[in-house]
């Protein structure tokens, strides 16, 4: 829950969520926990909801913090950025959501940015103009 919430707070940053971005949260939500379509709809359901009524990151980080290892919080970090990419556009608020939840999830900023590139690369996109270095 805590990381489906994350993606849609990286979703709704801009003001607004499309279909692509749904769309990208439940592909990531299946692949990366391997489960079914219906399981990461529902689970995306209940993130906007729970997402909507948190007033703070903390409790989200907090619990992927202490639950996983290094490399799947830089694996969280890449999923939160195929999100923020998912519309083709880097909102500024969306590239300091993901320095303020790097820093929580006590991922380095080289990690960061390495977990950006390579979802850059993933998605077969350059550095779009509008993106942060």
């Amino acid at each position: 829950m805590a990381a489906a919430a994350l993606m849609v707070e990286a979703a709704t940053l801009d003001g607004k969520v499309d279909a692509k971005e749904r769309a990208t949260i439940r592909d990531l939500l299946q692949r990366h926990f391997t489960i079914s379509e219906t399981e990461a709809a529902t689970l995306l359901a209940e993130a906007e909801t729970t997402q909507a009524t948190a007033n703070h990151l903390l409790r989200f980080t907090r619990a992927i913090k202490d639950t996983y290892s290094p490399d799947e919080r830089v694996a969280i970090i890449e999923m939160l950025w195929e999100v923020v990419y998912a519309d083709g556009v880097v909102h500024p608020y969306e590239a300091n959501l993901l320095r303020r939840v790097s820093g929580l999830l006590y991922v380095a900023d080289l990690e960061q940015g390495l977990a950006r590139k390579r979802v850059l690369a993933r998605l077969g996109l350059g550095d779009p103009p509008n993106s942060p270095a």
